[in-house]
């Protein structure tokens, strides 16, 4: 089981807000309009604290944790990113309707890695209203039903097994983007050069 834990940036990060707070509550004694300093930097350490205790998430084969809520994969029927990455915020769609917001206080790369990790075991799940085959290809089967399986040899590789499979990365509209910026690069004459 994977385990993504808060980090511990944001309990240092509430400390020196928390010393902020109680130097601006001194300052606040000799000159009033130093509470208003006070009263933000004492949301801000709230905030922050709060963001700091959010429960370990875990990932495992068959199952999705957060803090004592454990959640099939097959139970998710949507997963929608915010523009949130540091800390992560995203929404789950679970079946009957249930919508479950997860907070994820880590760093952009365990919040990324969190997010890859949800995205690709969702099987079930529309990713941002697309559907999950769309993005990954279609699920492969457990490796115990692929053993059973009798082997296949492909003809134009001569290697024995089952084929590869491709995954779809770009949408067709990406992919028609992508083209026409070749094609124009093309005619501007960047590619020629490499060409002969």
């Amino acid at each position: 089981m994977s385990r993504f834990a808060p980090s511990r940036l944001y309990l240092t990060a509430a400390a020196v807000s928390l010393g902020l707070t109680a130097f601006s509550v001194w300052c606040t004694l000799r000159w009033w309009p130093a509470g208003i300093a006070a009263l933000l930097f004492a949301a801000t350490s709230g905030l922050v604290l709060w963001l700091a205790t959010r429960p370990v998430i875990g990932i495992s084969r068959d199952s999705f944790t957060v803090g004592r809520r454990r959640i099939a994969w097959m139970k998710i029927r949507r997963v929608d990113q915010t523009g949130w990455v540091a800390p992560m915020v995203l929404y789950l769609t679970l079946e009957g309707g249930e919508r479950l917001k997860v907070i994820y206080p880590g760093d952009a790369e365990a919040s990324n890695d969190l997010l890859t990790l949800i995205q690709q075991k969702s099987v079930s799940a529309l990713i941002n209203g697309i559907p999950w085959p769309r993005i990954f290809g279609e699920p492969q089967e457990p490796a115990r039903e692929r053993a059973q399986e009798p082997a296949e040899e492909t003809a134009a590789e001569g290697t024995i097994g089952r084929p590869s499979r491709s995954v779809k990365v770009l949408t067709d509209q990406d992919e028609a983007e992508v083209e026409r910026l070749y094609q124009q690069l093309r005619t501007a004459g960047r590619f020629n050069d490499q060409e002969k």
